[in-house]
């Protein structure tokens, strides 16, 4: 047990660091901002691209891999939207961004921290596979059915159009990019690049907890216990046990990575998903399953991290 607490423990109180700065005023609302602009354009990307450039293209590119985890967050995904849709009879777009919050972690800022623990370096690779199906198939499936609802002022095409635009210039998908080709080119980068993508990377994970903790304060979950407690008891069990179910069913895989999958499933829905959730009238719900999520997630996660050894 102190063991797991040794893993758990320094991720929550990098959390708690940044609630409390956030309460306190040491940190406005504005650099918190800058905090997380840092970690998204420059910590995180450096991290991605360093990981990336290191690892054969074959150990890269794991297509069992990205299946089993997108076939599972889809799984997660219909289950979630067809409950509230024709069950609770929820609009669609509705249905759409409640669905997300099941299915799609916050990879980079929690996930990683985690896995890295756990993991070591093969948790970069796995958060670059998971960069992939999130950015490039989570996200926007769950704005195109969201917009579904909006159909006269554009609709799902337009919507699509605009999320492969920003896909193209997001840091993120970049640096997987720029990875993908260093590692097939197996080219080696300068030591003086390469000493300043280290030092970027190393900051990417300290930097993204105390951002999340920062960012939950002043969020409340009165009100909605029942609608919140179902996106955030769906997304820290159902979903990485959609995730472990499907990564037995492709024995291909790495028994490293199938560990970094259910571990980077584990955590909560990604920091912006109030922010989304604002454009359809569900900031407030979405900032409320977000908080519980994020405090539950302590509890869930340390009772996975019971079954499995953190890396040597």
């Amino acid at each position: 047990m102190l063991q797991i607490l040794s893993i758990t423990t320094p991720i929550f109180i990098l959390i708690g660091l940044g609630f409390f700065a956030s309460k306190s005023g040491i940190l406005v609302r504005e650099q918190i901002r800058g905090l997380g602009s840092f970690v998204i354009t420059f910590a995180m990307p450096a991290l991605i691209i360093r990981a990336l450039s290191e690892s054969p293209i074959e150990q890269v590119f794991n297509k069992s891999y990205l299946i089993a985890y997108a076939a599972g967050s889809l799984l997660v995904f219909a289950g979630g939207f067809c409950f509230t849709r024709y069950k609770l009879k929820q609009n669609l777009d509705v249905s759409a961004i409640t669905a997300m919050g099941m299915s799609v972690s916050n990879s980079g800022f929690i996930g990683y921290p985690i896995a890295v623990l756990v993991l070591g370096q093969p948790a970069a690779v796995a958060l670059a596979l998971n960069m992939l199906v999130e950015n490039m198939l989570m996200i926007p499936l769950a704005l195109a059915l969201a917009e579904a609802s909006r159909s006269s002022e554009g609709g799902v095409l337009k919507v699509l159009l605009d999320i492969v635009k920003r896909l193209g210039k997001n840091p993120m998908i970049i640096a997987i990019l720029v990875g993908l080709l260093l590692s097939a080119l197996q080219i080696k980068l300068p030591i003086a690049i390469y000493t300043v993508i280290d030092m970027l990377a190393h900051a990417s994970a300290p930097t993204a907890l105390f951002v999340i903790g920062a960012t939950l304060y002043g969020l409340k979950a009165k009100g909605m216990l029942i609608d919140v407690g179902r996106i955030a008891g769906s997304k820290l069990i159902l979903h990485p046990l959609a995730i472990f179910l499907m990564t037995l069913t492709l024995p291909s895989i790495d028994p490293t990575l199938k560990l970094a999958a259910v571990l980077f499933a584990s955590a909560p829905m990604m920091s912006i998903y109030p922010i989304i959730g604002q454009r359809y009238g569900l900031e407030g719900r979405c900032a409320a399953a977000l908080m519980v999520a994020t405090t539950a997630s302590f509890f869930t996660i340390s009772a996975l991290l019971m079954f499995v050894s953190p890396a040597p």
